[in-house]
């Protein structure tokens, strides 16, 4: 992965983060926060995609994979933070 390649990703997984922030209202660990969980959650939505067999091609479907991701991992950070 080139340079170019890594700031897209980072960007792809803030604006993931943002939006599963969005999704999830009323939690989550503020703006900075949510894209830290995005940017890790679109690599655990791409490994879930891979897993059930799915797969994204192009930006959009990108930001969807990667959507998923973090709102996957924002809902199981916040059940462990219950705990």
């Amino acid at each position: 992965m080139d340079i170019t390649g890594l700031i897209i990703f980072l960007l792809i997984g803030a604006l993931a983060g943002w939006i599963a922030g969005k999704v999830i209202t009323g939690r989550g660990f503020g703006v900075l926060g949510n894209m830290v969980v995005g940017i890790v959650g679109a690599v655990l939505g791409g490994v879930m995609f891979r897993v059930i067999g799915l797969t994204a091609t192009g930006l959009i479907g990108e930001i969807i994979t990667a959507t998923v991701g973090a709102i996957v991992l924002l809902y199981i950070v916040l059940l462990i933070k219950k705990v």
